[in-house]
C-alpha cells in the first residue's frame, strides 16, 4: 500500500489536485509544507492532524517543512471564522511563534541525516517587501473575483463581511508556497481542507511567476460522530502545551473518547499498523466494556505529546483516582492535574473540617445529607481509596497528601476533591 493509499484508508484523504500525479511524484523523495499560525500561545489536537500526516510523510522518506506563521498570524485567516479576527501585537505574536516553532520540532525529525524537518518562519521573507513590491510583483497575480469565489471569503460576505487585511491574507499564503518553491524546490502544500482555496491559488502562483507546478492536499477536518465539535471540551479547546491542558486532562480526553469515534481516531492519531488497529477494533466490538481501544489510543497520543514517563504516570494517575492503584504513589503535580477536573471544595483550616457527607452535599455529588448517610451506611462512601465507616465521619489534617489534598469517592465513579487552601 502506498503512501496516499494509507492516508485514505485512515481517512485523511479530502481533496487533491491530481491524485495520480501526486502518487507518481512520491515515488521518490519531494519537499512538501504545512503552515501554522500563533493565534494562540499552543497548538491543539487540531493542529494535530496535520503534523502527524507531516510525520508519515516523513517516515516515508519525504523533506517537510513546517512554517510557523510569523507574517500570517499578524492579518488572521478568514478561514471558518465568521466575524475577524481580533489583531495581536507583533510582540505577542512573535512570543507564540517560538513557542510553536518549539511544538512543532517535537513532532518532525531534525537529527536524520537522510530527510531532516526544517522549521521556518514566513515574516523572514515577507518583512523585508515594501507594500508597493507586494502589490505589483504578487498582487497583479491574483483575479479578485476567483478570490471573491473562495469558500472562506465568500461565506464571510454573506455574513459579517471581511476586511482588506483578512481578504489579503489568500496572497500571503500564495506567497509562502512560491518562496518555499524558490528556495527548496517545495512541490507539496498539506492543510486542513478549509484551506483548499489558499493551496490552490499558491500553486497558480508558482505556474505565474515561475512556470512550474506541485501538488496540492488536503486532510478532513475531524469530526466526532455526536455532531460536538473535536478537540473541545467544557473547559475550551484540548491544548499540547502542558500548562494548558494537563497531561491527565489531556489522557483523559482520549481515554473518554465515544465508542463510536474511537477506532477512527486510532486511525488519526495512531502510527499501529492496519492489523493492529484492525485487532483492537475486533477486540472493541467484542467487549466494549474493557476500553481496550481507548486505552490504547489514550496511551499512544499521550506519549507522543507528552513523552512515555508523563503518560506512564496519568495512566497511574487514572487508576489510582478510582482504587486501582495507590494515590499515595503519584507525585504531587500529577495529582494536581488529575484533580483539576473534578468537583471540587476548598477548606481554610485543618481545624475543625467538615464531614465526609457535608463535603460531597455541597459540592452536589450527593443530591441531600440524607442520601448521604445512606452512600455510608451501604459502604460505599471512601476517602483517599479507603472505606469509611460511620455516618459522621469527619476529615482530619492527615488525611490531606502533600498537605493539600485529600479525594472522596462515592460508589465507583463520582469523586470530589478537596483542597487545602492556606490563607496568605
Amino acid at each position: 500500500m502506498n503512501l496516499i493509499e494509507d492516508l485514505r484508508w485512515r481517512g485523511l484523504v479530502s481533496q487533491s489536485t491530481d491524485e495520480k500525479a501526486l502518487v507518481e511524484a512520491l515515488n521518490k523523495p519531494i519537499t512538501f509544507y504545512a503552515g501554522f499560525d500563533p493565534t494562540a500561545p499552543s497548538l491543539h489536537v487540531g493542529n494535530l492532524v496535520i503534523l502527524l500526516v507531516m510525520r508519515r510523510f516523513q517516515l516515508a522518506g519525504h523533506n517537510p517543512i513546517a512554517v510557523v506563521g510569523g507574517a500570517t498570524g499578524l492579518v488572521g485567516d478568514p478561514s471558518g471564522k465568521n466575524e475577524e479576527r481580533t489583531l495581536n501585537s507583533e510582540e505577542i505574536v512573535g512570543q507564540w511563534v517560538d513557542r510553536i516553532r518549539s511544538q512543532v520540532s517535537a513532532f518532525l525529525d531534525f537529527e536524520t541525516t537522510k530527510n531532516p524537518a526544517r522549521v521556518v518562519n514566513n515574516l523572514d521573507w515577507t518583512s523585508p517587501l515594501s507594500a508597493i513590491e507586494f502589490l505589483r510583483d504578487i498582487g497583479k497575480h491574483f483575479s479578485v473575483n476567483q478570490m471573491l469565489a473562495k469558500d472562506s471569503v465568500s461565506s464571510r460576505l454573506e455574513s459579517a463581511g471581511i476586511s482588506y487585511t483578512e481578504f489579503s491574507y489568500q496572497v500571503l499564503q500564495s506567497l509562502d508556497f512560491l518562496e518555499l518553491y524558490k528556495r527548496y524546490q517545495c512541490s507539496l502544500q498539506m492543510g486542513g481542507s478549509d484551506q483548499w482555496g489558499n493551496i490552490v491559488a499558491g500553486l497558480d502562483l508558482i505556474r505565474r511567476v515561475e512556470s512550474g507546478s506541485g501538488h496540492a492536499l488536503t486532510v478532513p477536518l475531524l469530526a466526532k460522530a455526536d455532531g460536538t465539535k473535536f478537540g473541545k471540551t467544557a473547559g475550551g479547546s484540548v491544548w499540547l502545551d502542558a500548562t494548558m491542558t494537563s497531561p491527565y486532562a489531556f489522557f483523559q480526553y482520549w481515554l473518554n473518547t465515544e465508542d463510536r469515534d474511537v477506532i477512527n481516531f486510532l486511525k488519526v492519531f495512531s502510527f499501529a499498523s492496519h492489523g493492529e488497529i484492525e485487532a483492537l477494533e475486533k477486540a472493541h466490538n467484542e467487549n466494549p466494556g474493557a476500553r481496550e481501544a481507548h486505552r490504547a489510543l489514550a496511551r499512544e497520543i499521550t506519549t507522543l505529546v507528552h513523552g512515555s514517563q508523563n503518560a506512564q504516570r496519568v495512566e497511574i494517575a487514572a487508576r489510582a483516582l478510582f482504587g486501582q492503584a495507590e494515590l499515595a504513589e503519584l507525585d504531587e503535580i500529577t495529582l494536581e492535574g488529575a484533580l483539576a477536573e473534578l468537583p471540587r471544595a476548598t477548606v481554610s483550616s485543618l481545624q475543625d473540617l467538615p464531614s465526609w457527607v457535608d463535603l460531597v452535599t455541597q459540592v452536589g455529588v450527593s443530591p441531600s445529607k440524607s442520601a448521604a448517610r445512606r452512600v455510608v451506611k451501604e459502604g460505599g462512601a471512601y476517602l483517599n481509596n479507603v472505606k469509611i465507616e460511620g455516618e459522621e465521619f469527619t476529615l482530619s489534617a492527615k488525611d490531606f497528601l502533600f498537605g493539600r489534598f485529600a479525594v472522596l469517592r462515592k460508589g465507583k465513579r463520582d469523586l470530589v476533591a478537596v483542597e487545602y487552601l492556606k490563607k496568605a
